[in-house]
């Protein structure tokens, strides 16, 4: 019996330590660790392994995003009288630079009374800094700031119309510079219902504080889209089954007899001088001509996309 309890004292007495408990080792081993999971989201499971590959055939189907449109490059609108036209108009500036120790009148004072009611950002500088970011022009103390504007994709357009169950009613501008009658295009767009303009990439009109005011607040809902090649645009719309109407004086159709324009179309309208371009015209499937009794020759790119987008417009009712 003795050597037995020395023995066990011996064993005591090799552990190192104090020995209290467990530590709650054995209490957290029995707790219990929630619902088993379903099969298929047990890894190594034969139902785990079904699912992921159904996912990646998915991701393998799912079209890969497309880029997202140009943008275009910033731009300073100068002036006392150029800058609260701007402001009046709702072109988008963010910035609105004030000359230090201006020489305040009507004009300075109605500028910063719109800046300060659309939330812009007001900053002072001195006169070199503004003779600076003018390259200098005549400021006059006052310069407000648009940032690029973000063209949306060509396809878009299109697609856009498509989701919402409608006949997409584009226009295209070929050759047409003046920001003027992009924006009065974008107006009419506007008002007879179509899905937005396309504009060339290179020598062409783009989204300028002057077209913003010619828009008259509609290039804010209007979407218009930058084509790196317009001929190929054109092509991809009649792919996706538009029809592309041109616009030309020596058009085979008059605008009446024209029967495609309740329908998917692309309005191609060319520059007031030179018209289409030769392979614009060549890729439209007819080319059209509006009437004018009164003996004009041609009419501005903004006039006659607003006759053919009324025309269109009365016919879809």
């Amino acid at each position: 019996m003795a050597g037995n309890s020395q023995r066990r004292n011996r064993r005591t007495s090799n552990k190192k330590g104090a020995q209290v408990g467990s530590g709650g080792k054995r209490r957290r081993g029995l707790e219990g660790k929630g619902p088993t999971p379903p099969a298929s989201a047990r890894k190594g499971h034969v139902k785990n392994r079904v699912a992921n590959a159904k996912a990646k055939q998915a991701a393998a189907r799912r079209p890969a995003p497309r880029r997202g449109g140009a943008k275009g490059t910033a731009e300073l609108v100068v002036g006392r009288n150029p800058v609260v036209e701007a402001l009046r108009e709702g072109v988008p500036a963010t910035t609105l630079y004030v000359q230090q120790f201006i020489d305040s009148d009507e004009r300075v004072r109605e500028a910063l009374q719109l800046a300060a009611d659309r939330g812009m950002n007001l900053m002072e500088a001195p006169r070199p800094e503004l003779d600076r970011m003018t390259n200098g022009l005549n400021h006059q103390g006052l310069v407000a700031q648009i940032p690029p504007y973000e063209y949306a994709h060509p396809e878009d357009l299109a697609a856009a119309a498509f989701d919402d169950g409608e006949d997409p009613l584009i226009v295209a501008l070929d050759g047409v510079t003046d920001p003027r009658n992009l924006g009065a295009v974008v107006r009419s767009v506007s008002a007879f219902g179509g899905h937005g303009v396309v504009v060339p990439e290179r020598r062409a009109a783009g989204m300028t504080a002057g077209a913003w005011k010619t828009s008259a607040g509609t290039a804010a809902r209007t979407p218009v889209a930058r084509a790196t090649n317009l001929t190929r645009t054109l092509e991809a719309y009649q792919k996706a089954g538009l029809t592309v109407v041109g616009l030309a004086a020596d058009g085979d159709t008059e605008l009446q007899d024209l029967e495609v324009l309740d329908g998917p179309v692309v309005i191609v309208v060319g520059s007031e001088g030179k018209g289409l371009s030769r392979l614009v015209g060549e890729t439209c499937d007819v080319r059209v001509r509006i009437p004018m009794p009164g003996g004009a020759e041609s009419l501005n790119a903004g006039v006659a996309a607003g006759v053919v987008l009324w025309e269109a417009a009365r016919r879809r009712g």
